[in-house]
């Protein structure tokens, strides 16, 4: 069986080709740049040379027909026609409390996700168009969504109600919705397969850190409280996102500045967390490298940023009532051994405690735990485009 992951952002669009007999990927690419100059395909496939074609490509539909195309070439293609290609598995942003788990699209799970919108006004739309375009370029084609909100459904009401009149949780779906849940569930059940251990009886914290960054607790297989809530904007400090901070800010810089609602909004979004700290970037390769070079705000965005994840690990060690397994994942969770030592350390009364000689590693699946950790420490890298496919493939085989 071969399927299809598709990853449509509102000028781009990522993909990968899997051999679900194997999980191989087959190929995987980028369409840059959709509906602006400069637009282009980079098609990689396995065992062949990469191939970029610039072209003009002004919308998702022309994207994916590109893509069918680069799949399907004589020259750098990986299938002889698109009847290999048994299902297409797209990502979907924000599924709300309508979708616990993955769906087999049809035109109920399109009004659904079109209804969403208003909650995820920049990656819905996109997610959408994927999907619509997918349909008609391959008609017969079975297509799946794949929600980033659905591995958090399982959070309980006591974790996902904010304290505001409960009208406005009835008339607006105002609770946190959390993200990053395909990348948490894939690490966590990574984690349990490399203990040898039964995912379902381990209580595991993962920690999603990159530029959009997230904490999840995963307790009995479900998520049962995390960092995100009813936007990306909660909880850690991000590399342009503030994360947590008073509600009262909002309306105080309002008046202030003279900000409207939107331009508060970029504020929070575009211009704060590390980079607005710093002053110097949102990327922490670049913080690490001026705060060596004795920049005190640098140094100072590092700081707050893994006092923020300290924080939320120890709060979500007491939810889950103790804890086996502690999992750093994406950009930064992977490839800095400095920001997971950093986070790790102080924390052995917790019984986190890791080896700083397996600590340096980048990008590869590892136990860092020292041999005298009660908890297990890993990196692993996420792969949520795997744990689409694998969804894709059960809701397709099942029906």
């Amino acid at each position: 069986m071969k399927v299809l992951v598709i990853n449509c952002g509102s000028s781009s669009l990522k993909y990968q080709l899997f051999d679900m007999t194997t999980e191989e990927v087959l190929a995987k690419g980028i369409v840059e740049r959709i509906g602006l100059k400069g637009s282009q395909l980079t098609h990689k496939p396995r065992g062949k040379e990469n191939y970029v074609q610039e072209a003009e490509i002004s919308d998702h539909n022309k994207a994916i027909e590109l893509v069918i195309k680069a799949l399907t070439d004589e020259q750098h293609g990986v299938v002889n026609d698109i009847g290999e290609i048994d299902a297409v598995g797209h990502r979907v942003a924000h599924g709300g409390a309508v979708f616990s788990e993955s769906a087999l699209v049809d035109d109920k799970v399109k009004k659904e996700i079109e209804k969403l919108i208003e909650l995820a006004p920049l990656h819905n739309p996109p997610n959408l168009l994927g999907i619509q375009a997918a349909e008609k370029l391959l008609p017969n084609v079975p297509q799946v969504a794949v929600f980033d909100t659905a591995f958090h459904q399982t959070i309980p009401a006591k974790a996902y109600m904010y304290s505001l009149p409960y009208e406005y949780y009835e008339k607006y779906g105002i609770r946190r919705y959390g993200f990053h849940g395909t990348s948490h569930k894939y690490v966590a059940q990574k984690a349990a397969e490399m203990m040898g251990r039964d995912f379902n009886e381990l209580k595991i914290i993962t920690c999603h850190l990159g530029n959009g960054a997230s904490v999840t607790a995963i307790g009995n297989g479900k998520s049962q409280e995390t960092s995100m809530g009813f936007t990306p904007l909660e909880g850690l400090t991000m590399g342009t996102r503030s994360g947590d901070l008073d509600p009262a800010i909002v309306s105080f810089l309002m008046e202030k500045e003279g900000l409207s609602a939107e331009e508060v909004n970029q504020v929070l979004n575009k211009k704060s967390g590390v980079l607005g700290i710093s002053g110097v970037s949102s990327d922490f390769r670049d913080l690490e490298e001026a705060a060596k070079q004795g920049n005190e705000r640098a140094q100072l965005a590092i700081d707050v940023f893994v006092h923020n994840v300290k924080k939320y690990i120890g709060a979500y060690v007491a939810v889950l009532n103790g804890l086996d397994a502690l999992i750093f994942t994406a950009g930064l969770g992977e490839n800095s051994a400095e920001i997971r030592s950093a986070i790790c350390k102080d924390m052995d009364y917790l019984g986190i405690k890791i080896d700083e000689q397996k600590n340096q590693v980048r990008g590869e699946a590892k136990d860092i735990s020292a041999t005298d950790a009660s908890v297990k420490t890993f990196v692993i890298p996420t792969n949520e485009e795997l744990m689409i496919a694998r969804d894709t493939k059960r809701l397709v085989l099942d029906t």
